[in-house]
């Protein structure tokens, strides 16, 4: 989809482990829909170390993310909030995922102030669901304004569709999560 980069992202072992550096546990270990490390094919694995001269790294406040601009924008402002640590996608984590999602947000909209954007009630946050994820490591669509979003990226980053999934509509299903377990 749009802003990845092409390339192998598979789900192999982690080559070697990334340190935890999330605040509050968010990254947990090997367990299903926890972090796993590094994969050396995943583009968004290189670039959050730094392996991929090419994307600039913007600031980002919190240690276990990484923020950049996406390749193929659909905004005028469209930005990739990535972990570190390796995680599949947003349909492989759980309510103890929580904390990770909600500093990714926080990260997204502190990119967008910085970068002098303020309407953030103009703002479309989200994923894309499995299976339309071009790169299956966990990242956070960040657009604005999401009223200037072209044709073609308003089918991409649909409310209520099939493939793209808003950052609360997120939240609200791993907190339902939470409740019934």
């Amino acid at each position: 989809m749009a802003g990845e980069e092409g390339g192998s992202s598979g789900s192999s072992p982690a080559a070697e482990p990334s340190p935890d550096t999330g605040g509050a546990g968010a990254a947990g270990g090997g367990e299903a829909g926890g972090g796993s490390g590094y994969d050396s094919k995943c583009i968004f694995c290189r670039i959050t170390h730094g392996e991929e001269p090419g994307t600039e790294l913007l600031p980002c406040e919190y240690e276990d993310l990484v923020c950049f601009r996406d390749i193929r924008p659909g905004a005028p402002h469209h930005y990739l909030i990535v972990p570190k640590i390796h995680f599949g996608n947003c349909k492989t984590l759980k309510s103890e995922h929580i904390p990770l999602v909600e500093r990714m947000m926080a990260a997204g909209k502190s990119i967008l102030q910085r970068n002098k954007f303020t309407d953030l009630n103009d703002v479309r946050m989200g994923f894309h669901w499995p299976p339309f994820c071009s790169i299956a490591h966990l990242h956070l669509h960040v657009l604005a304004p999401a009223s200037q979003l072209g044709f073609l990226s308003r089918m991409v980053y649909r409310l209520n569709s099939y493939w793209f999934i808003t950052a609360e509509q997120l939240m609200e299903r791993l907190k339902s999560e939470s409740a019934t377990s």
